[in-house]
């Protein structure tokens, strides 16, 4: 049995999503930033980092897992799916597993932050991620117009990309000018372990400005951000 400690967040939906497709059995415990749970003794001995997603494989000695990408590695190689065995197919899905965890993530991360929920509006910084969020948006259109996934078959690259562009709204950014990436979107959510993914736990992440879930999902983060300054650090 696995035990997932995640939120309604890109990255805690990676791993639901992986583990709904993998058909692995799974327990969620949802930590709640709001009371700093990821921050306590208890987790921290599971991610000495403090942020979540994270895993305890309890078939496997109790396996602790941290950073999304380890921990899709981790199922995909555990069960022989979703990545290919030989060198050269588990290379390419390992370079878009990666373009998402150096570059989407974080590009996608830091407009969220100046976007949604800076206290102040820095408009060069809103510019700057966004800018670079349609940048990285492009080179997923234009590869995708000669490929139906990004590594061959589906894979942990599709799912780990597909659960951050999904927010594409919240971030700010639009994917109309991307018909390729958009024709991607729309295969990637109309699989049913996807479907189930993204609702353990719900997220509002994808929502319009007018979602009250979403604005108070906001003022939350807005809290945290400015609790992250005042303490030098945070999520």
């Amino acid at each position: 049995m696995i035990e997932l400690f995640t939120a309604a967040t890109p990255n805690g939906h990676k791993i639901s999503i992986a583990l709904e497709e993998l058909q692995l059995p799974y327990t969620m415990r949802v930590l709640d930033f709001g009371k700093l749970e990821q921050k306590q003794a208890e987790f921290l001995a599971i991610n000495p980092n403090g942020r979540i997603p994270a895993i305890v494989d309890h078939a496997a000695d109790d396996f602790a897992v941290f950073e999304s990408g380890a921990i899709l590695i981790y199922l995909a190689e555990k069960t022989g799916k979703l990545m290919p065995s030989d060198p050269r197919g588990r290379s390419v899905v390992l370079q878009w597993l990666m373009f998402q965890m150096g570059g989407i993530g974080p590009m996608m991360g830091q407009a969220n932050v100046f976007y949604r929920y800076f206290p102040e509006k820095i408009q060069p910084a809103i510019d700057r991620y966004q800018g670079e969020c349609t940048r990285l948006f492009r080179v997923l259109d234009s590869h995708l117009k000669d490929h139906e996934y990004l590594a061959g078959d589906y894979s942990v690259a599709d799912i780990a990309n597909w659960a951050w562009v999904r927010t594409h709204r919240w971030s700010g950014v639009s994917v109309e000018a991307f018909p390729h990436l958009k024709r991607w979107l729309a295969l990637i959510r109309a699989r049913p372990a996807v479907q189930r993914g993204i609702l353990m736990p719900p997220s509002n992440l994808d929502s319009g400005d007018d979602d009250a879930a979403a604005q108070k999902f906001s003022e939350e983060a807005r809290k945290m951000v400015e609790m992250g300054q005042s303490q030098n650090g945070g999520e």
